[in-house]
């Protein structure tokens, strides 16, 4: 009996191809569900979101789940391995970066009652918590999870098994949550030395990292998940070795393409910082020179010169007067 496989991968195909993914769903559900609601709580209190950042965190953070689980993408990961690399690049550096810039941590801050923000702080400086963030273990984390899951049997059992396939997903996008979130929010949810030039040379950092299981996949000579992939590979497929290469240049591709825009982001918030901080300091001088200006009276009038210098003109001036 011959094997059934799909019709070729054009991109009209891709783009076409959707497959429904439950536990997925229900996490942009419950992610979404969770987002909202902190929106509706701060604008009952008087208090306002940009409506940017909503944007960006639905259309950006879960967008990106949604194509990476149930596009395309899903639907020939099995059978190709560059959709399951574009997959999983995009799980653990585009959707955190779009969740990020909703900044969901200060938005559960002002939505939740004060004991409830109380706690949420405290978790986020409690010891895992700041170690899983701490800012070398995070950056290190993206690219220990991917090299990780390719040179180890993770990916290969991950195909065949459909509960670990779902934790694999989730693992890389909280690989990538861990460091993004944290540089990006308003929260204070690093070390105080971690300035924003820290932050810029940090971000610079990681996109250099990132960019390292791409280069690793894209030259490495054995095969990911090379058994799976030769039985089911369908025959209008490219050489399965062309293959992981064409999957190893769009990660590294895609983790560039990435790293850019938060560098820019990072960069505007240092801009944003400096401004604010130069507000304050003028504000806080302006109310210094007000008082003392009023403790030293009305400035001294400025007197013309025939009225405080002597000699003969300048006494004749004062019987005359100026304008005689």
């Amino acid at each position: 009996m011959s094997a059934v496989y799909l019709p070729e991968a054009t991109t009209g195909r891709l783009l076409g191809s959707w497959q429904p993914d439950l536990p997925a769903l229900l996490l942009v559900a419950v992610l979404g569900g969770l987002y909202g609601w902190g929106v509706v709580r701060v604008r009952k209190r008087g208090g306002t979101w940009p409506p940017a950042r909503c944007a960006a965190f639905v259309l950006l953070g879960l967008g990106a789940i949604v194509v990476a689980t149930m596009s395309g993408l899903a639907v020939y990961d099995r059978e190709l391995f560059w959709p399951a690399a574009v997959q999983n690049v995009g799980l653990d550096l585009l959707a955190p970066l779009g969740l990020a810039l909703g900044d969901p941590l200060r938005l559960a801050v002002e939505a939740l009652p004060e004991g409830g923000a109380g706690r949420l702080r405290r978790a986020l400086t409690g010891r895992l918590v700041r170690l899983l963030t701490f800012p070398l273990v995070s950056t290190a984390l993206v690219p220990a999870t991917e090299l990780t899951l390719y040179f180890t049997p993770y990916f290969a059992t991950a195909l065949r098994v459909g509960w670990l396939h779902e934790l694999m997903y989730l693992h890389l996008l909280a690989a990538g949550c861990l460091f993004v979130l944290p540089v990006l929010t308003r929260e204070q949810a690093l070390p105080a030395w971690c300035t924003h030039p820290v932050r810029a040379a940090l971000v610079f950092l990681d996109g250099i990292v990132d960019a390292l299981p791409g280069l690793v996949v894209m030259t490495h000579g054995t095969l990911i998940a090379g058994a799976w992939y030769l039985h089911h590979a369908p025959p209008w497929s490219p050489d399965v070795h062309h293959d992981q290469q064409l999957g190893g240049g769009a990660m590294l591709g895609i983790s560039e393409l990435v790293a850019l825009p938060f560098l820019l982001v990072v960069l505007a918030q240092w801009v944003r910082a400096e401004r604010a901080q130069t507000a304050v300091l003028d504000r806080r001088l302006d109310g210094e020179l007000v008082p003392a200006a009023t403790a030293e009276g009305p400035a001294e009038r400025v007197r013309p010169w025939w009225e405080t210098e002597a000699g003969e003109v300048a006494e004749r001036m004062r019987r005359q007067g100026p304008g005689d």
